[in-house]
């Protein structure tokens, strides 16, 4: 079976974490320092932060946007709304819940899987705190826009809700020739085991300022400022102003992540690579349509819009190829029903979205395998012969 995910993991990093696991600090240390500031210095950014998972990124991400208001505004939370895509992975929807607001679900744009702006401009209200964008697939979202729907709230409620951008895919992609994470927004970035780069399990928050960054620094612990401990007993930390969490990195997951990363360029290479050539040969009649690339995009799916979607599934399937819609729509959740909306263009895009495999993995057998089993999809003729073999039995 031609897999739709892969574990990427150097040898490289097999004798430093051995010597991490083996030195008696496995906890945060020097190695999440030195991933650190080699992400700081890949991404030409100096306010990121290492976690323990994204979903903790996220919710720290909103704790982080709703203290910019006051503290009776903190009390009130649960009036305010966080608007954000149904179609996506669900650890983007716990993080509104753990802060206890409310959800406002946005529907899809059909052509590319990323947020419908203007049903975001439709659902902006006074109430609005935040407004969640997911890159799907890595394809960046469009950020400009983003930003004329802030002004415009502005100008209508008195308020700019905070931009929280899920990044879980979008590790390398660029908007306008700088890196996603980097344009002034609150970015949340996975480096679960199949994403682009991986820690085993882990994230990073990248914060837009330096006040941010601080006090992202001291809630991703507790709420202990690490770095001004108590000097005459270390284990015992000064006054804690703001409650916080137990989000950080270790050092093993740090070394992981710190060895794998000078591939990433070449992986993503090969997967840009491999997109190309499915865009340039995929032709098939009942391909409605081929995510788009808006900027570089990391390229971590390869979504197709096709007609008979679970037909196809099971014929890839039986051709060793996996697909998948990668994940379910949000908002048909028990747990979450009481926010339940009319979302028109996300109940006909799940009807036809499907990814199918296009990483780094592939080999070129692998590649003209999947095209050519593309486009020999026949759905007709599939019914027929099967109705053919029923009437012979």
């Amino acid at each position: 079976m031609i897999s739709l995910f892969k574990v990427f993991m150097s040898e490289d990093v097999l004798k430093p974490v051995n010597d991490v696991l083996m030195s008696g600090f496995i906890t945060q240390g020097k190695q999440v320092e030195a991933f650190e500031e080699a992400l700081k210095e890949y991404f030409q950014h100096p306010y990121i932060l290492t976690l323990n998972s994204a979903t903790s990124g996220l919710t720290l991400a909103h704790r982080l946007a709703l203290t910019r208001f006051t503290p009776e505004e903190w009390k009130e939370r649960e009036k305010y709304t966080v608007l954000t895509p149904a179609l996506t992975c669900f650890a983007t929807t716990v993080p509104i819940l753990n802060n206890n607001m409310n959800i406002g679900w946005i529907d899809t744009q059909r052509d590319s899987c990323n947020i419908h702006m203007e049903d975001i401009k439709r659902k902006l209200s006074k109430e609005t705190k935040i407004i969640q964008v997911v890159h799907w697939g890595g394809n960046p979202v469009d950020l400009d826009a983003l930003k004329e729907l802030q002004d415009y709230c502005m100008e209508q409620y008195g308020h700019t809700p905070t931009i929280v951008e899920d990044c879980a895919h979008a590790f390398g992609s660029e908007y306008k020739d700088k890196k996603i994470g980097t344009h002034g927004n609150i970015c949340v970035m996975s480096l679960q085991a199949i994403k682009h780069l991986t820690t085993g399990d882990g994230g990073l928050i990248f914060l837009p300022n330096e006040e941010m960054y601080n006090r992202a620094k001291l809630l991703r612990w507790y709420g202990i400022d690490r770095d001004h401990r108590n000097k005459g007993d270390f284990r015992m930390e000064h006054d804690i102003s703001e409650w916080g969490y137990k989000y950080h990195m270790n050092d093993i997951s740090a070394t992981i992540g710190l060895y794998n990363l000078p591939h990433i360029k070449k992986l993503q290479e090969k997967t840009a690579e491999n997109c190309d050539f499915l865009r340039k040969n995929l032709k098939n009649k009942h391909i409605l349509g081929i995510m788009p690339s808006n900027g570089l995009s990391a390229n971590w799916l390869f979504t197709l819009r096709i007609r008979h979607k679970q037909e196809f599934i099971k014929y890839m399937n039986s051709n060793n190829i996996m697909c998948s819609q990668v994940h379910n729509r949000n908002d048909i959740h028990s747990s979450v029903a009481n926010f339940r909306t009319y979302l028109p263009n996300l109940d006909t895009l799940e009807q036809e979205a499907i990814c199918i495999p296009c990483g780094w993995w592939l080999t070129k057998e692998e590649r003209d395998h999947i095209v050519q089993t593309v486009n020999n999809f026949n759905p007709t003729e599939r019914m027929s012969s099967f109705l053919a073999c029923a009437e012979n039995h």
